[in-house]
């Protein structure tokens, strides 16, 4: 068994994953459209040096079977989960922001590392924490 299936045999929770981000102009950031991705979600408190150079606790350490990046967030649940009518979407809006939504943890770090002698199988972890970045 390779080792790519077996993170996807291992990785039976669901995620959503809130991808891209880009500057608003007004100090946030807008995302893509989020999605549902597999992972295992490992509660795990340490100390990471963060993007901004600063030493920051980090509260999930989560493995995933797809690349994600820096400053986006992910929610331990589904889709269908985010679908809490006490939050207020604007006017077009499906989904809620993760910054609507309590539970939604911010990527401080992303590895990506290729298994020895391959090039195309790779072990995906990010670091999470509930501190906006």
């Amino acid at each position: 068994m390779s080792i790519e299936s077996f993170i996807k045999k291992v990785c039976v929770q669901t995620a959503v994953y809130w991808g891209n981000p880009k500057s608003n102009g007004t100090g946030g950031n807008t995302y893509d459209t989020p999605i549902e991705i597999k992972c295992r979600w490992d509660y795990k408190t340490r100390m990471v040096l963060g993007a901004n150079g600063l030493q920051i606790n980090t509260d999930v350490d989560v493995l995933v079977t797809v690349d994600l990046v820096l400053g986006g967030f992910l929610f331990l649940g589904t889709l269908e989960d985010l679908d809490d009518s006490s939050i207020p979407l604007d006017s077009g809006q499906t989904y809620p922001t993760p910054d609507q939504v309590e539970k939604a943890y911010g990527i401080l770090t992303v590895s990506k590392v290729s298994m020895i002698k391959s090039l195309t199988q790779f072990v995906r972890t990010v670091s999470l924490s509930t501190y906006k970045v």
